[in-house]
């Protein structure tokens, strides 16, 4: 496994909690948004992994292939297996685009997996076609679940991804970053940290 793994920061000891994160389509654990939110969990007390998908590990640039997309969620399960080491109360999954939509299948495949999932900008759809929705494994996810998704995210409405939330039966919430494009932008990593933690003690 390819990826950076981030201790909780000082004087904050760690709370027992770990978070393992990962990239979109045409990324990798990088992104900035993936190093920001890293560091804005670890001032939590959480540890953090970053780390790259299987396909990104094998070339450097380009698309994954959607044939080959269980060997991404087959990664997932490893990355949540390397940091329940350190995730002795909890542990987390979180996954921008492509990572968020295979983690959350990965999750809807074994509710252990994880306690709670934190999916960024979720492809609901592909751009102009939202008759084409991508919630088949919504209703096997028994895991809870915080959307962060831009409000300008050509993926997703905020509208369509409000009527998508009722198809999982496990708690959900939606938070839209006002203006945000498909990719969320570093400066609201503080926010969604500390609304993520707040989503998971209630």
């Amino acid at each position: 496994m390819k990826g950076w793994l981030h201790e909780p920061h000082e004087p904050v000891s760690a709370n027992g909690d770990a978070l393992a994160i990962t990239h979109g389509a045409g990324s990798n654990c990088e992104a900035p948004l993936l190093r920001a939110l890293a560091e804005a969990f670890c001032d939590a007390g959480l540890w953090v992994l970053r780390y790259d998908l299987p396909y990104r590990q094998l070339r450097p640039h380009g698309p994954p292939f959607p044939a080959q997309a269980a060997r991404d969620r087959a990664g997932i399960v490893a990355a949540a297996a390397a940091v329940r080491e350190f995730g002795t109360r909890h542990v987390y999954l979180s996954g921008s685009s492509y990572g968020g939509r295979q983690t959350s299948m990965a999750a809807a495949d074994d509710a252990s997996l994880a306690d709670a999932l934190l999916l960024l900008s979720y492809p609901l759809h592909a751009p102009g076609k939202p008759d084409q929705p991508r919630t088949q494994h919504f209703g096997q996810l028994r895991t809870p679940v915080l959307f962060a998704h831009g409000s300008r995210d050509p993926f997703g409405s905020p509208e369509e991804m409000r009527a998508a939330l009722p198809l999982i039966p496990a708690r959900s919430e939606l938070e839209i970053v006002q203006g945000a494009p498909h990719g969320l932008p570093p400066k609201v990593a503080m926010h969604l940290a500390s609304y993520f933690v707040q989503f998971t003690a209630r």
